[in-house]
């Protein structure tokens, strides 16, 4: 008989009864090695699943024969969480196994839908996988191939673990059809013991559940690279990211039996699935206690202005209190300072707000150099009279300070005092009032800093408030996401930062969560351009996460080109609305390089 198409269409129907018996229907999927049809059993009047082997694999002896031991393997097996093997048989020179029909969804099509799961569905899953598993280990088999793609739900809930194809006997009876140090399996998803190519056991599936757990809990794998063997060799050379640091809210004892399982050593894994079963039915699901105490508040700086030899020459005062983070009154008393007992002259009084002249329209006075916009004169009386303040204050302290024998003394400062008139911006010409002034200068080399949504639907989001997220000693200025109704921001992984260094380096990144609950990766690479893919990230350290808003301290101890803070997890806030409220805001980054 001709073989059926390749398309879902329909077929005549001598064409699309296999053996005499299975009528095909449409199909359902294909892999690399067969097609899966539902079909009905004219001879039992029930729909089954057939998977026939491809016609350019008919020919390979091994792969054929692989194929049969499938369908002998699951065969022998008697489980409620294993797909029943009902038939098998050839048909036009191509294997063909005939299994229970599963109405439902694969595990890795609800993750690819919800991306995390709840702690009991996780630990409904694990039970029966684990239950099918000790059954297979117990008839003489090590699956091999655990994986979501392979764990089905039923429409009443029931979980089956399938596709046996690359099953292994345990006791090697049969002549084996894959070499010891050949690496069979899903890359994600391999135990390390595989990926060495050493002689397996049941313990080896084990691991692998514990992958698909972990992922149903983080809505990832704990291992990625650029390639399959990336991703494969990784697990030989660390362990998984604490589960706890990922999602603080999972029951201890569910996170560090999935860690247990998850040993890099099998002797350290749960020995057989029936144990593994056991202890994760027997899981205390109530949530740990997370401390709500709230996270102080960053330190305010309170590094007073000093003089060339470094002695403090004005008092500190708080940030809080500083007329650059308030909006002044119009009917504000007048300004003075009380600088103490001087034969310099007093400095004007500063005009009330409202008394202050406009000032010409094209005025393109300079202050410090720097050409002015037009109308910035009656901004800049105020700051002008402070810089003059401070100016004559400090050249008072400086000639009044007692010498000492050892002490050379401090050269005489010549620069006439300051007048200033209310109407007009002030001019600096001396470069000894400048120094005297010890005006701080923007720090050179600040890294550049950009807003990032790989998954959103231009790759950015609120990219023109990312320079308000530097630090400026101002909590009012951050850079804010959108609004979501998710906290978890639905389909998307995460949004966040991207900070381009002034030079590749170590050293340490501090900045502000302004909204909580949060949870914030902090990620690194070393390539020219900023990667563009999140795979390609290098985490630093682990997930912080804090039910308080607070500043974080981010030690970077491998060399660094550009860091990326990405959220994860978006706090209420009342900007938003009540369908979309919850948002992410971070503020307040500095970056310290080493050295």
């Amino acid at each position: 008989m001709s073989s059926p198409p390749a398309s879902e269409g329909p077929v005549d129907h001598a064409a699309r009864v296999l053996a005499d018996r299975y009528r095909l229907e449409r199909r359902i999927g294909q892999g690399g090695m067969a097609e899966v049809w539902v079909a009905v059993d004219e001879q039992l009047d029930r729909r089954v699943a057939v998977k026939w082997l491809k016609p350019n694999l008919a020919s390979d002896e091994v792969v054929a024969e692989r194929f049969r031991r499938e369908a002998i393997a699951v065969a022998r097996l008697n489980h409620p969480n294993i797909v029943t093997v009902h038939d098998v048989f050839e048909h036009d020179g191509r294997q063909a196994v005939v299994m229970q029909l599963i109405e439902g969804q694969s595990l890795r099509q609800v993750l690819d839908n919800r991306k995390r799961l709840g702690p009991e569905l996780t630990i409904h899953i694990g039970a029966s996988v684990a239950g099918a598993l000790d059954e297979a280990h117990r008839a003489g088999f090590v699956h091999r191939d655990v994986k979501p793609g392979n764990i089905l739900f039923t429409q009443d809930g029931r979980v089956l673990l399938t596709d046996f194809g690359i099953a292994k006997a345990l006791d090697k009876i049969d002549e084996d059809l894959t070499s010891d140090n050949v690496m069979m399996g899903t890359a994600k998803y391999l135990a390390p013991e595989q990926v060495r190519g050493h002689r397996l056991d049941g313990r080896a599936d084990l691991y692998s559940l514990g992958l698909v757990l972990y992922e149903c809990l983080a809505g990832r794998v704990p291992f990625l690279g650029n390639n399959d063997a990336e991703t494969a060799l990784a697990r030989l050379q660390r362990d998984p990211t604490d589960l706890a640091h990922l999602r603080p809210t999972l029951p201890l004892g569910l996170v560090n039996l999935i860690h247990k399982t998850l040993a890099r050593n099998p002797s350290h894994r749960p020995a057989a699935g029936a144990d593994l079963r056991k202890e994760l039915i027997a899981v205390d699901t109530t949530p740990p206690h997370i401390d709500g105490t709230p996270v102080e508040p960053p330190p305010v700086r309170t590094e007073p202005h000093r003089d060339a030899n470094g002695s403090p020459v004005s008092p500190v005062v708080p940030a809080d209190e500083r007329a650059t983070d308030r909006v002044p009154t119009t009917n504000a008393e007048p300004v003075t300072a009380d600088r103490g007992p001087s034969t310099a002259p007093e400095p004007a009084a500063v005009p009330r707000r409202d008394e202050v002249p406009a000032g010409p329209t094209n005025d393109t006075s300079t202050i410090l150099g720097v050409p002015l916009p037009p109308n910035s004169g009656r901004t800049l009386v105020v700051g002008g009279l402070v810089l003059a303040v401070i100016a004559t204050l400090a050249v008072v302290l400086l000639r009044e300070r007692p010498q000492s024998a050892d002490i050379s003394p401090l050269p005489e400062v010549t620069a006439a005092p300051i007048e200033v008139d209310p109407g007009q911006p002030v001019q600096l010409d001396s470069a000894a009032e400048l120094a005297e002034m010890d005006e701080p200068v923007a720090e050179l080399g600040a890294p550049q800093v950009r807003a990032w949504d790989p998954f959103g639907d231009n790759n950015s989001e609120n990219d023109a408030q990312a320079g308000l997220a530097l630090a400026d000693d101002s909590r009012t200025t951050a850079w804010s996401t959108e609004c979501y109704a998710d906290k978890y921001m639905g389909s998307k992984l995460g949004v966040g930062l991207v900070l381009t260094l002034p030079a590749t380096s170590t050293g340490r990144l501090t900045l502000e969560s302004l909204n909580a609950p949060f949870q914030i990766d902090v990620m690194s690479s070393m390539a020219t351009e900023a990667p563009t893919d999140i795979n390609n990230w290098a985490m630093v350290g682990d997930t912080s996460y804090d039910t308080e808003p607070g500043q974080l301290v981010i030690d970077v101890t491998v060399p660094a080109s550009h860091l990326l803070i990405w959220l994860r997890e978006l706090g209420p806030d009342d900007a938003c609305s009540r369908v979309n409220p919850f948002r992410g805001r971070i503020g307040e980054i500095e970056w310290s390089a080493a050295g």
